[in-house]
C-alpha cells in the first residue's frame, strides 16, 4: 500500500488500511517515530474513555472475579480442593 503526502503534509491512508484497523471519521492515532519508520497507532485510551463507567457488576461481584472467569486462576489465587 501507499500513501502520498499532499501539500500541507496530510496524508490518506488507503481503504484497505482503515478497514482492516477499523479507523473511522474522528479515531485519534498515536504518531512515534521508531528507527526511521513512521508508526501510527490507534489511541485506545479515546475509546476506553468513552465506555468507562458505562458498566456495571451485579452486586457483590468484584473485577477479580470477572477477570478470572475470562483468564482463569491468576498465579497466586487458592486453588480449590
Amino acid at each position: 500500500m501507499e500513501a502520498t503526502v499532499a501539500e500541507r503534509g496530510q496524508i490518506t491512508l488507503p481503504k484497505a488500511a482503515r478497514d482492516a484497523l477499523g479507523l473511522t471519521k474522528g479515531t485519534k492515532l498515536k504518531i512515534e517515530i521508531e528507527n526511521g519508520r513512521l508508526v501510527l497507532r490507534k489511541d485506545v485510551a479515546d475509546a476506553l474513555s468513552r465506555v468507562r463507567g458505562r458498566f456495571k457488576l451485579p452486586p457483590g461481584v468484584t473485577t477479580d472475579d470477572v477477570m478470572r472467569e475470562l483468564r482463569g486462576r491468576a498465579p497466586g489465587d487458592p486453588v480449590d480442593p
